[in-house]
């Protein structure tokens, strides 16, 4: 009778193995690297900041920092795990010398991160090229989020405030590119802010949104094509009149505050008026309808064409209601200059904008949950760091992946694809990455890079 040792089998561990490469994986996000001609973009752009007789070219010193963060990692010294695997990831630089490149991108400014904005706006016109059908802009419209995020501070920082929330830290403003209900979503903004920053600051709005422009495609850069969704932070004076500016005509949907006017106008809609407002499947949602009040309070001092929308619907169970809201039903409400649609259309339109909040949490699992260096340029430099990282987790699943996959998070990519090991075999003048028959992901990892394989080179 053989003796019980436990439920998981007993195995001996030690060191000194060779041949395997951890994070194999990643060897995705290295191809999409190459396919997309991101490596040469952020190479040729940080060039007037490499010193003479350098070892380590600056982009690719910051593109590894990037890789580190989109494999997990958040802080520079993270940069280790590519390091270890010079096979696949290439020469490494040290931390100092990677500490050294980002106090000198922090001392240069504003300059450096135009070269960096510049050199992934000129990449992203590419992959959205290179996506065909599956590009965020292949129907000939794009969906710009904007949305603030707290990133808490356990030190003191340069900048580092007091929160709305009572909490300490920073409130950057970021904005993304919503991919859709097939996809995910790819930044193309983040300021960065105090904590005590407001939450309907216009000025800031407008930078979010002037930086998020400047990365799209020039065609999409004006016109009602472009479709810029906040929620109510948004929904101010100053924000509205930049965005409807003639000869700039971009499309708006933002939240609205529910004032004493609003909810008076509300007050006056015929029972009739209210339509079925729809769920996220486009179906009627019991419980919630929707109304048009554009001609009820005086919008004289707002934009021409501006509607107003409101919807009211039962509140979840335990929800607390507030002064606003009629009746027991919770409302909301929106603007918009969108003309000649249906009103539940419009309406779950603006409230797909709630996919933001996906994109935030994945950020935060990116190298947003906390700001990793002191100075405020030094942090400024991070934000386009971590936005390089969300890039290449957005453009690889848009590039390689198909069907569920395709919308695979940040976590799940990491669990199932980066993390895969295989062993490195030399032959035939040719290195092989071999990824085991027995892991549930591995058709996946092999049919995703032979979808890259067969797009075309740049330039």
């Amino acid at each position: 009778m053989s003796r019980r040792i436990g439920l998981y089998p007993r195995v001996r561990v030690e060191g000194g193995g060779n041949g395997t490469v951890s994070q194999a994986g990643a060897v995705l996000l290295v191809e999409t690297v190459r396919k997309s001609g991101l490596d040469t973009a952020i190479s040729t752009a940080l060039a007037p900041w490499r010193k003479p007789r350098a070892v380590h070219d600056p982009g690719k010193v910051l593109l590894d920092v990037a890789f580190g963060v989109a494999l997990g990692g958040d802080c520079l010294a993270d940069v280790g795990m590519l390091r270890a695997e010079p096979g696949v990831f290439g020469p490494v630089a040290s931390d100092p010398t990677v500490s050294r490149l980002i106090d000198t991108l922090a001392a240069a400014g504003p300059k450096a991160l135009t070269a960096i904005r510049s050199a992934r706006a000129e990449v992203r016109s590419r992959v959205w090229e290179l996506a065909g059908a599956n590009g965020p802009a292949a129907d000939g419209q794009v969906t710009v989020d904007i949305d603030g995020v707290l990133v808490l501070a356990h030190s003191e920082k340069q900048d580092a405030t007091a929160t709305w929330k009572k909490t300490f830290g920073h409130h950057p403003l970021v904005a993304f590119v919503d991919h859709g209900q097939t996809g995910t979503g790819e930044p193309v903004a983040a300021v960065l802010r105090p904590g005590n920053a407001g939450s309907n600051t216009a000025s800031d709005h407008i930078e979010a949104a002037r930086l998020a422009l400047a990365q799209l495609p020039k065609h999409l850069r004006r016109g009602r094509r472009t479709l810029i969704r906040t929620d109510s932070a948004g929904g101010t004076h100053a924000f509205l009149n930049w965005v409807s500016k003639p000869g700039r005509w971009l499309s708006y949907s933002v939240g609205m505050t529910i004032t004493d006017a609003l909810h008076q106008a509300v007050l006056k809609i015929p029972k009739k008026a209210w339509t079925p407002a729809y769920d996220a499947g486009g179906t009627e949602r019991p419980g919630a309808w929707v109304a048009e009040i554009t001609d009820i309070p005086d919008l004289s001092s707002w934009p021409r064409g501006m509607r107003l929308i409101v919807r009211k619907e039962r509140p979840h169970p335990g929800a607390q209601l507030r002064f606003t809201d009629l009746d027991g039903l919770r409302l909301t409400c929106f603007a918009t200059n969108t003309q000649g649609a249906q009103l539940a259309d419009l309406e779950l339109r603006h409230r797909r904008r709630a996919r933001c909040e996906d994109r935030i949490r994945n950020a935060r699992d990116t190298g947003l949950r906390n700001l990793p260096l002191h100075d405020t340029a030094q942090n400024r430099i991070w934000l386009e760091i971590v936005q390089i990282a969300l890039d290449l987790l957005a453009w690889m699943p848009m590039l390689a992946l198909t069907g569920e996959t395709r919308r695979w998070e940040p976590k799940k990519l990491r669990l199932r694809l980066f993390s895969a090991a295989a062993q490195l075999v030399n032959t035939g003048r040719r290195r092989w990455l071999r990824f085991t028959a027995r892991w549930p992901w591995t058709y996946v990892i092999t049919h995703a890079i032979g979808r890259l394989h067969a797009l075309p080179n740049p330039g």
